[in-house]
Formats: C-alpha cells, structure tokens, sequence
C-alpha cells in the first residue's frame, strides 16, 4: 500500500511535461543531451557488433563478384587493392553501416521519444502506421537491388572493352554495390509519400490517378539517370517496381478516400463551367402594396443662444 500510494503522488513523466509545455527551455535542452547520449551508446554497440560481423557482410557483398569467372584465380576470389589501408577503412565503413541498422531501434526511439511530444494523438497514430510500412518498403528496395546486381554484373563486365578478364577494385565495387541498395531502398518509399499526401488530404485518389503517364514517364527517367547500373535491366526493373508501387498506393488511396466519403460533395462532379444543380424556387417579382404617404417632420426648437465665456465660471473657476 505504501508503495502504490508513492506511485500514485509521483509528478508527471517527461513526456507528459513536454506534451502540456510545462518543460522549460533547460529541461527540453537537458532531455535533448539525454536523448543523444543514449542514441550514441546505441550506435557504437551497433558498430561493435558491426565490426564483429563486417567480414560476413564483406563475403555477402562480394558474392556477385565471386561468382564470376574472371574473379577467381586460382580458385580464390581476388580484388585489387590501391591503397595501404583501404582494406581497413573498407571494414570500418562496413561496420558503421552495420551498426547504424543494429542499432536503429535504439536511436530512432530516441529520436521519436523526442518529437513525439509535440504532435498530436491523431498523428503520433498515422506515424507509427508510416513507420511500420517504411521499414520493409526499404527492405524491399535493398533486396531486389542485390538481386539486380547478381544478375547486371555480368552483363557490365562483359559489355566492356577488356570483356571477362577484369579485375574490380574492392573499396569502387562495394561502394557500387551500397549505392544500389540505398538508391533502392529510398525510392522504395515513393509510393509513401503519396499516401501520406492523400491520408492529410491534399490530393485525392483520382487526382493521383490522373498523373499516370507523368509517373510513368518520371519512374524510367528517374530509374536511367540515378541507378549506377548502365545496364538495361537495373533500370527497367526499378522503373517498372516503382509504377506497381505507384499503382498500388492509388489504389489505398482510394480505399481511404471511399471510407472518408471524399469525392461525394454536391460539387464534385461539376465542370467549372456547369451551371449549379440546385433547383431555382425564386418567387417571381410582383407589385407590392401601396406604401402610406410620410408624415412631414416637425421643425426642430430654436437653440438658445450660449452664455458669453465671462459669464459661464464663477472666480473661483
């Protein structure tokens, strides 16, 4: 009992003091150092774990690589090396990503804890739903741009002047291999930024459907002009990934435009210049009754004359 009763005089929590804006400006700046202090410790466990495993991820990036002919010699899989310690800034970079994605949810939480406060119920709802869809929309991306290269490499090295016997140097091919997978990944989130348009009411599920061909058309020259890929397939896939993307998200748009009723206003369906469908119920002008003639206005009393100025205070005014 006396537990309970403790529990129950104890103050408000942080986030109820930042939510009601009881926080002063040093309270808000202190949670901020608190805030970033756990979000590093997060990150550097992250890195130490990166570490640990950044040869099985280096093995896992490299695959594609390996499985080509002119990679092995003598059995073994073989880059060049330019620079003395590029194997271990290679590593280290590794590690960073690594532990960057081991520990996210421990900085993301942080960081979320953070802002949180200042939104309202309504929209701390509908930022756990776009969270929850924007991690595996990215995981979506980063796969199939593996997938990409497994199948695009060959093609490349084929496609050059040495033909098969090339060698990659090992820092240029995982950081071509890295640029794939984020530039996939983000543009895996187009399709969210749509439905967070739609969902705050900006735009409508037929106005979205109505730019079609403009997507389309973005979709190819966005997928030609940043996938690092010069080959035709890279590009094809992203392009052809982001119009089913595109398509799908109209097609929840609608669903949710279905549920608000949106689209159903008296004017929804009238052009700018069709007339109102209201129905014209005016009573037509007639003569009205005969309006009684106006009393003259009486002439108003003379003023009097004012006293002169000597005569209106007394002396002691």
């Amino acid at each position: 009992m006396v537990a309970l009763s403790l529990r129950r005089k104890k103050g408000p929590s942080k986030f109820e003091q930042a939510s009601d804006g009881s926080m002063t400006l040093i309270e808000h700046v202190r949670e901020l150092r608190n805030r970033l202090f756990w979000a590093a410790l997060g990150i550097v466990a992250g890195l130490i774990v990166g570490f640990i495993v950044s040869q099985w991820v280096f093995n896992l990036l490299s695959g594609p690589y390996c499985a080509l002919p002119s990679s092995n010699i003598a059995g073994e899989c073989k880059f060049l090396v330019l620079g003395v310690a590029d194997t271990l800034i290679l590593r280290l970079k590794i590690a960073l990503w690594v532990g960057l994605i081991v520990g996210g949810p421990v900085w993301l939480y942080q960081l979320w804890a953070f802002i949180a406060p200042g939104l309202h119920r309504h929209e701390r709802k509908w930022a756990y739903v776009f969270v929850a869809i924007a991690a595996p929309l990215f995981a979506g991306g980063a796969v199939l741009a593996f997938f990409v290269v497994q199948h695009s490499l060959a093609f490349i090295m084929q496609a050059g002047v040495i033909g098969d016997t090339t060698q990659l140097e090992v820092t240029s091919y995982i950081g071509f291999v890295t640029s794939m997978i984020m530039l996939f990944g983000v543009a895996f989130e187009f399709p969210l930024v749509l439905l967070m348009l739609n969902f705050t009411g900006v735009v409508t599920a037929k106005r979205l459907m109505s730019w079609w061909r403009i997507v389309v058309l973005l979709s190819f020259g966005f997928a030609a002009i940043a996938t690092p890929d010069p080959g035709p397939f890279g590009m094809t896939l992203l392009a052809a990934c982001l119009v089913v993307l595109y398509l799908i998200a109209v097609g929840v748009a609608a669903l949710n435009d279905k549920r608000k009723g949106r689209g159903k206003e008296i004017y929804a369906g009238l052009d700018d210049d069709e007339i109102s469908p209201i129905e014209d119920d005016r009573d037509p002008v007639t003569a009205g009754s005969r309006v009684e003639s106006i009393a003259p206005v009486e002439t108003p009393e003379p003023v009097s004359k004012p006293l002169p100025l000597s005569s209106r205070f007394d002396d002691m005014t």
